[in-house]
Formats: structure tokens, sequence, C-alpha cells
């Protein structure tokens, strides 16, 4: 029993440099994030004021604010979509500092999942098409395109309705057909932002339900962008975000309730 004990002990050291203890990989890496927009003098407007934030893989974590707290502009440089003025950001062992703009969009395409409010769905095109777009823009072929969509539809509940173009869907509809097109490319981070905002509670129970399917049956990292306490409180870690910094950080309740 000893001889195991000493062995499983060996194997841990092995494995994780000395430590027995498992180390969670960090997916996100920020520190000392600062983001000012120029009007009229430099650094006249800073939003974001040295932002430390850390995700591991497989977390679902939410990042709480009221409007004007700097949400949007810590979404966008999570997303890179955006650059931030000074500081580091590390987003699955990839710099993003040091990346140029044709290898941030490849960056977006291949890591990053995204669900807006607003859905960001193409009006004349299908949900299959819609689904479609992130692999065309990665290369994939026509064939595995069409069963990667068709297979995301289906497990979102939109199997019956993926003819249809957005005009013809219910808001809960057409974001379904977000959480499939974010999910299709299988992205390291699914980054939602505000996605129940445009959406009655009982349409909102059913989009949460669909991110803590994703988190729990696919062990995505889910990093959500809300205003909205009880989405908030169901997620495994809450951070609060005011005036552009992280204030407080706590576990979430992981209780799912009524919204």
């Amino acid at each position: 029993m000893a001889n195991q004990a000493a062995l499983a002990a060996q194997i841990a050291r092995a494995v994780t440099g000395g430590d027995p203890t498992p180390r969670r990989r960090a997916l996100i890496r920020m520190k000392g994030i600062r983001k000012s927009f120029y009007i009229g003098q430099p650094n006249e407007l800073e939003i974001l004021h040295g932002v430390d934030l850390t995700v591991y893989e497989g977390e679902f974590v939410a990042i709480v604010g009221e409007s004007g707290s700097g949400k949007s502009t810590l979404m966008n440089i999570i997303g890179v979509l955006d650059k931030p003025t000074s500081g580091t950001y590390t987003l699955d062992g990839v710099d993003i500092h040091q990346a140029q703009d044709n290898e941030l969009a490849a960056i977006r395409n291949r890591k990053i999942g995204f669900v807006f409010q607003t859905y960001n769905l193409i009006g004349r095109q299908s949900a299959l098409k819609n689904v479609e777009l992130p692999m065309l823009y990665a290369g994939i072929p026509a064939g595995e395109r069409v069963r990667r969509a068709k297979e995301w539809l289906t497990r979102v509940g939109m199997g019956e309705r993926m003819r249809h173009q957005p005009n013809e869907l219910s808001g809960g509809q057409k974001q379904r057909v977000a959480i499939a097109r974010a999910m299709v490319n299988e992205p390291a981070l699914i980054l939602a932002d505000e996605p129940t905002g445009a959406l009655d509670s009982q349409t909102s129970r059913v989009v949460m339900d669909l991110f803590h399917e994703m988190h729990e049956k696919y062990h995505k990292t889910i990093v959500l962008i809300t205003h909205n306490a009880a989405l908030a409180e169901e997620c495994q870690r809450v951070l609060t975000l005011r005036d552009g910094r992280i204030i407080g950080e706590r576990k979430g309740g992981g209780v799912r309730g009524a919204l």
C-alpha cells in the first residue's frame, strides 16, 4: 500500500513538475490592462484602469457591472476586437499584444465564439448559412461545413428550422442559432455579451440552460458579460466591474432560478 502511494506521488510530481496539486491552465490572463480613448488630448478618457483578470480552462465566469462600468470595453479586449492601451493579455497561450491585425482575425475565428445581445445574424441568409459562416472563414470544405452546421443546429433545438431566415425566427430562436454559430468551430472560449438582454424571462431561461449545457457537457470555457445579477449568480465565479476596475470576486451560487 505504501509503495502504491509512493508511486502515485512520483507520477503526480512528473505530471505537475514537482507540485502534487494539479494545476489549472489559464485560458485568459490579463495584467494591468488599461484602455484610453484619445479625445483631444492623449489619455484624456481612460475607461479601464489596470484590470487584472485570469480565467481558467473550463470555467463559467460572469463579469457583472452597471452601464458605464467598462464592460463593453473589457469585452472588446477579451474578444480581440480591440487592443489595450497598455498591459498584457495572453489568450490560450497567444500574446495578443504582439499579434498583427491579420493574426488577430484568425485568433477571433478559431479561438472565440461570440454570442451577442442583438444576435448579429445575416438577414438574408438561412440559419444554416449563418452557422456555416465561421467555418467558411476558417477554410473548412463545404461538405464538412454543412455537416457540422446541421449537427449544431440540431443540438440547440433548431434542426427543424435551419432553412429559415432570421426574420422568420423569434428572438429565442435567433439566439439559439447564434449559440450554434459560436460553438461550430470548437473554440477555446465562448464570449457572451448580454445574451438574454433582448429576451423575455421564459426564453432567457432556455438560453441560459443552453449555456450550462455547453459548459457541463462540452466543457467549454464561458465568459458572460451582464448587468443581470440573477444570470451572474448561476455562474461558477462572479467578478464585479465598477468604474473600469474589478472591485470584487466571489463564487456564484450555481443555482438556476427564474430570470
